[in-house]
């Protein structure tokens, strides 16, 4: 069963990118957009050489080093952004996926949650946090956070995929089916392939 297929692309498109106002960052920001992500890094370095704590260049930094693979440093710069702002559930959020790239789902869940106690915290906080719950075991408190999620947010196509997939896996099938059917309405990709699976 691909219960566990995360799909991080998604949840990286999802996660836009936040501009920089000046210099080397927004050139930073340009290359980024271009997928040059090794000489944004270099822009955003020399930005942060006089601007150190500015935490956009933090972010977006980090954010190219993640496109590169580079999880570590990816996950310091996300972290030095937390320690400028630290209610920023962009950054938070992104933390979260870098953890959940690196297997470290405790961590994951840590600051997914945090996310979720932001006053305003957007749909996608909650499903990070179900994703979380999800993959250390704990179903029942997932499905309470993806639903959470659609209930913000109703055209959420990656939420009921994967509601639907943990309702399937828990012998919920035919609610998990309605999920999966929400989502292809949605146009989220893999359900379509996850019904032709699991619902005919």
């Amino acid at each position: 069963m691909r219960v566990l297929n995360w799909g991080f692309a998604s949840l990286i498109g999802i996660m836009f990118l936040i501009s920089c106002s000046n210099g080397n960052s927004n050139k930073g920001d340009v290359l980024f957009s271009q997928g040059e992500y090794e000489a944004a890094i270099a822009a955003y370095d020399n930005f942060l050489s006089s601007k150190p704590k500015n935490v956009k260049a933090l972010y977006n930094r980090g954010r190219a080093n993640e496109e590169l693979g580079n999880l570590e440093k990816a996950e310091k710069d996300f972290l030095l952004a937390l320690e400028q702002d630290s209610k920023n559930t962009q950054v938070l959020l992104s933390l979260s996926n870098v953890y959940q790239k690196q297997k470290k789902h405790n961590n994951a869940l840590l600051y997914a949650s945090y996310a979720v106690e932001v006053p305003g915290a957007p749909a996608m906080a909650y499903f990070m946090k179900g994703r979380a719950l999800h993959q250390i075991g704990n179903t029942n408190e997932a499905y309470k956070e993806y639903s959470a999620a659609i209930k913000m947010d109703k055209n959420f196509g990656m939420a009921y995929y994967y509601r639907g997939m943990l309702k399937i896996a828990t012998d919920k099938k035919k609610s998990g089916c309605d999920d999966l059917r929400a989502a292809v309405k949605l146009n989220y990709a893999d359900a379509e392939e996850a019904i032709n699976r699991y619902c005919k």
